[in-house]
């Protein structure tokens, strides 16, 4: 008589979990049994995270502790690089890591407006850099958290970082319009990689001011995105989800050129080759 064949447990990657939907995610993840790795943008943030975490009842077997400042590149591409090494499979990766533009214009040590490299450009390089290992078994997932903000957007293809005519609404919704752009390019390969955006509501977060004076809770908005984390929920590749329903995403984010188009000013501006 044969042994039963124990299920795989399931690896995944979660972006700005050190607070709101990213921590509550994670620690729903851990929760349904997956190993979670919660990234944080410095050590003293996510040591707290995964303290709470413990505290809430995870079992810190099932913690990993990745750090990573976005709003600089080779912090990204370090932490992708440890992360690959540590995890060679990567079942699910969530791009939920955002900021509020800031009001005054700010610019990375990159060169590039800091919402547009916070939400989108280290988005967009840690999942290029994660390719192997999100394609190394036959499922995987990349939920990437947008904003329905990303249906007023548009992209300033001559002047991505606003410098000309700044404001912090319009650049923080075009990082969310890029990042639910980028949602149509999958993970870089054909290789069996779904994926997808996301608006999990107008949520008590930090963002919360740039919507409303109040939301759901950070628990809720995390419920809609770990739904699609499920390899149960079945996904429409390069779809917009908006809470639980597929929606319409902006017209112009359903235009294969403007992917194309986005894709190679991204690469270019994180200084990759391919």
């Amino acid at each position: 008589m044969s042994s039963p064949v124990s299920p795989v447990r399931r690896t995944a990657l979660v972006t700005g979990a050190t607070s709101g939907i990213g921590w509550e995610t994670a620690r729903l993840l851990a929760e349904q049994g997956s190993t979670v790795i919660v990234h944080a943008p410095d050590l003293t943030s996510g040591q707290q995270a995964v303290t709470r975490l413990v505290a809430a009842g995870v079992a810190a077997s099932r913690l990993d502790l990745a750090v990573a400042d976005f709003s600089r590149l080779e912090e990204v591409r370090a932490m992708a690089a440890k992360v690959a090494d540590a995890h060679p499979v990567l079942d699910v990766l969530v791009n939920n890591a955002a900021v509020a533009a800031p009001e005054r214009h700010t610019m990375t040590p990159d060169g590039n407006e800091i919402a547009f490299q916070v939400n989108f450009l280290a988005a967009f390089l840690l999942t290029r850099e994660l390719t192997g290992p999100l394609t190394a078994r036959p499922g995987s997932r990349v939920i990437n958290v947008s904003s329905s903000m990303h249906r007023t957007a548009s992209i300033a293809w001559n002047d991505l970082n606003r410098s000309r005519r700044y404001s912090r609404l319009a650049a923080y919704a075009q990082s969310q319009l890029a990042l639910t752009i980028f949602a149509r390019a999958g993970a870089g390969s054909d290789a069996g990689c779904t994926s997808v955006s996301v608006h999990p509501g107008i949520c008590d977060t930090a963002l919360l001011p740039l919507y409303a004076h109040e939301g759901d809770s950070s628990a809720e908005g995390a419920s809609r995105v770990v739904r699609l984390c499920d390899p149960a929920t079945e996904l429409v590749p390069g779809a917009y989800y908006d809470r639980t329903a597929i929606s319409p995403a902006a017209p112009v984010a359903m235009e294969d050129r403007t992917v194309r188009r986005l894709c190679k000013v991204a690469d270019r501006l994180v200084g990759r080759t391919s």
